[in-house]
């Protein structure tokens, strides 16, 4: 719950940190920010492969988790420090490096607890269990986030992250007695290679790749970082591959569905991680924030919520997408007008010249999914019991199929916004943006989770770190793609099209997943799983 305390709340002001001009963020193009934003995201969880690693043959999972945490703690600390660029791109190296160390052993540890015959059953429960609490933490966050940003600055917001990290770490250490037992490494295979040749036969060849993808001249997926990432991502692809050829008979089944459900869900973490990017944007400007009379405060009072004024100041100077205007020299052009929230509020509904209206903070819209995944993950956990008991409860791929279907439904949500909202021309009702949440954390429910249950019960004991970290290389890929697809947001002059090929991704995901469904529910029955 802390770790997603801090991570949720430096990522939910990441892009508004980066792309403010007023309030002391580093002024990054919404194009840039998306870049940046989706680049590191994607590698957060591309280190996971290689922490996994080292902790099934080293360090073991506790002190990886350890390792991890105090990491990520040290990043957030160095983001507080102010317009710096050295320090903050440092400080997403440390995050980086640290989350590769605590993400898959969190979840393998966890799975490991329900290895027990008597537990095997409800293994899927117990994630389901492990996502509500973590989401907890994601949900309460952005409150801190906004209060901090809004009162002292984004270092303090950052800072605040760093703390919750660390408490983290300290819970953890306090509870050790009660999953000690459960810090089981199995012996390698005999012929598997070792972790040191293992990470200079994929870890250097996927550094070489990422320079050659930065130097090529030009860019060809849009950006370096992007062209860098992917060329650095086949080596790491290709070692998952040389897995499956050198794997023991008995375990080539379960890393073929490993493998084939890493590469369907991709797609999913392209759209749902745009929530931090296209999404943001959305709630930052084609949403109608004001906060309602009887919830609205005088200013000096307001802790959660922006004031935006009628005012004349220098503002900058934005075009009908709400991009940055820059002059030659590339720099911001401000010009003296009202706050640009109002450019697509209609003159009846703006304050006097000189007035104000207090808003809702962008940030806060994203405690709306982790607010749904808590209220949600008990229904579901009754819905699949209710189903388990009259012996109709659905496959783990079933589940993972359902929820990609279910995620497809949500952008149409975000299609009707844009209509509704005459293509960004006046402001959408946030009931839009809410119940596009709320439609993809039931997706998100049948999917993540299901995910993260899938590897601990389908992966090869002696590799199931290893396995753990490939589901987080599927996420790191498809996150990076998020941000790529983000970065395309100012090109659509209609903003439904860009919801619509959203749509259309996710349902051709979805349609190769139920055209597998068959393959993939024999293995798990062989297996003996569910």
């Amino acid at each position: 719950m802390w770790e997603r305390f801090g991570y949720y709340l430096m990522i939910g002001i990441f892009l508004l940190y980066m792309t403010d001009t007023q309030k002391g963020g580093l002024a990054f193009d919404r194009s840039m920010g998306s870049d940046v934003y989706g680049t590191f995201i994607a590698l957060v969880y591309l280190t996971p492969f290689i922490g996994g690693l080292v902790a099934d043959k080293l360090l073991g999972y506790r002190r990886s988790i350890i390792l991890g945490g105090v990491l990520m703690g040290i990043g957030y600390l160095m983001l507080a420090i102010p317009n710096n660029l050295f320090s903050f791109y440092a400080s997403l190296g440390v995050m980086i490096l640290g989350n590769g160390f605590f993400k898959p052993n969190i979840s393998v540890l966890l799975g490991n607890l329900y290895n027990e015959e008597r537990y095997k059953h409800l293994k899927d429960t117990g994630y389901n269990i492990f996502y509500m609490g973590i989401n907890i933490g994601a949900l309460i966050c952005n409150f801190f986030a906004a209060w901090l940003r809004h009162n002292i600055g984004w270092g303090a917001a950052f800072a605040a992250a760093g703390v919750g990290m660390f408490i983290g770490v300290v819970v953890f250490l306090v509870g050790m007695r009660h999953y000690a037992h459960a810090d089981v490494r199995k012996a390698p295979v005999a012929g598997e290679a070792g972790v040191g040749q293992m990470l200079s036969s994929v870890l250097f060849p996927a550094i070489v790749a990422g320079v050659l993808g930065w130097m090529i001249p030009g860019n060809i997926f849009g950006s370096d970082s992007t062209d860098a990432f992917l060329f650095g991502s086949i080596p790491v692809v290709g070692f998952y591959l040389w897995i499956l050829m050198k794997a023991a008979p008995e375990d080539k089944p379960r890393i073929k569905v490993l493998l084939s459900i890493y590469a369907i869900v991709i797609i999913f973490w392209a759209i749902f991680k745009q929530n931090g990017t296209a999404l943001t944007t959305w709630a930052e400007f084609y949403t109608d924030r004001e906060m309602p009379t009887w919830m609205a405060k005088p200013a000096e009072s307001l802790k959660m919520a922006q004031v935006v004024s009628m005012e004349e100041g220098l503002y900058p100077k934005y075009d009908e997408q709400f991009r940055t205007t820059r002059d030659s020299a590339g720099n911001i052009v401000k010009i003296a007008t009202f706050d640009p929230y109002f450019l697509n509020v209609p003159e009846a509904k703006r304050p006097p010249d000189g007035g104000s209206v207090s808003l809702i903070s962008t940030e806060l819209y994203q405690s709306v999914n982790p607010f749904f995944v808590v209220i949600f993950t008990p229904l579901l956990i009754g819905f699949f019991a209710w189903l388990r008991r009259r012996g109709k409860e659905p496959t783990t791929p079933a589940k993972i199929g359902w929820g990609l279907v279910i995620s497809a439904l949500s952008t149409l949500v975000t299609v009707w916004a844009v209509y509704a909202a005459h293509n960004g021309a006046v402001k959408a009702s946030a009931w839009w943006l809410i119940a596009a949440y709320g439609v993809i954390t039931v997706g998100e429910l049948c999917l993540s989770p299901m995910g993260l249950s899938m590897v601990s019960k389908m992966a090869p004991r002696h590799i199931t770190g290893l396995m753990m970290g490939g589901w987080q290389l599927a996420t790191s890929i498809g996150n990076k793609l998020s941000g790529v697809l983000a970065s395309l947001w100012d090109q659509y002059d209609d903003k439904a099209n860009f919801f619509w090929v959203n749509f259309a991704l996710l349902s051709g995901a979805a349609m190769a997943l139920f055209a597998m469904l068959r393959w993939l529910n024999r293995i798990f029955r062989e297996k003996g799983l569910t």
